[in-house]
């Protein structure tokens, strides 16, 4: 027969197992970190390649808006970004309202990418009277990523051809026949 001290003892006992041990919870802990491991840098290249995606797909943007520009208001490729930009119900040829807000307001950047536009082969010779700034001849688009390496590896450029150009180095043109000296997005 079994004394009543022998029945907390068991229950003690009985309760200790339900737990899990200091081996086992290692164990999960190593499965998470080589898991974690294994997903992390795939996670940081997918997104480095949504990036470099979505800055091609933006400066394709820029490059069709300049056209708009040029054939809407009759003053040559746009002054700035900041002139096919803008906000409002009204577009003028100071604010085309024709390109993302973001990506042509300061610090002119979208999706870990810097965008740059400027003006080439000189300016339009007559500018329409409502235009605050002459347009220009010609053009040069960039996109360079914010932190190479981490935010995209490859920069990209555009003139006016509108055809896409990209450095797998990241560097920026600085002119369009360094631009056009590049390969071509397919």
């Amino acid at each position: 027969m079994r004394t009543a001290a022998q029945k907390p003892d068991r229950k003690i006992r009985r309760e200790a197992g339900r737990g899990f041990s200091l081996i086992e919870l290692l164990i999960v802990v190593a499965i998470i970190l080589i898991v974690a491991a294994i997903a992390v840098p795939n996670l940081l290249r997918s997104r480095q390649s949504a990036n470099q995606a979505s800055a091609a797909a933006n400066l394709r943007t820029i490059s069709t808006a300049s056209v708009s520009y040029w054939v809407t208001y009759g003053n040559g490729y746009p002054p700035s970004l900041d002139s096919i930009g803008g906000v409002g119900a009204l577009a003028t040829c100071n604010a085309a309202i024709l390109v993302d807000e973001v990506l042509t307001s300061p610090p002119y950047q979208k999706s870990g990418y810097q965008y740059a536009y400027k003006g080439q082969n000189g300016n339009v010779a007559a500018s329409p009277p409502n235009c605050a700034n002459p347009g220009f001849l010609g053009y040069l688009a960039t996109a360079a990523p914010v932190t190479l390496g981490t935010t995209g590896i490859i920069s990209y450029c555009s003139c006016e051809p509108g055809i896409i150009h990209y450095d797998t180095s990241g560097a920026t043109p600085p002119d369009e026949a360094t631009c056009n000296g590049l390969p071509t997005l397919q």
